[in-house]
């Protein structure tokens, strides 16, 4: 992968994954919206993924 998109990608791994570990361990609230969210930054890592 280019370093850029690597960047990106892992990135957006630790973003999300700071989110969902502030849903499940800090009670966090999980709104429709704010899932919404997260399932669209790991749908932009996947479109990286794919088309690096």
């Amino acid at each position: 992968l280019p370093v850029g998109t690597a960047y990106a990608v892992w990135t957006g791994i630790g973003t999300v994954g700071t989110a969902l570990l502030g849903i499940w361990l800090l009670g966090e609230p999980a709104t429709a919206i704010r899932l919404a969210c997260i399932a669209l930054i790991v749908c932009g890592i996947m479109g990286l993924k794919f088309a690096a």
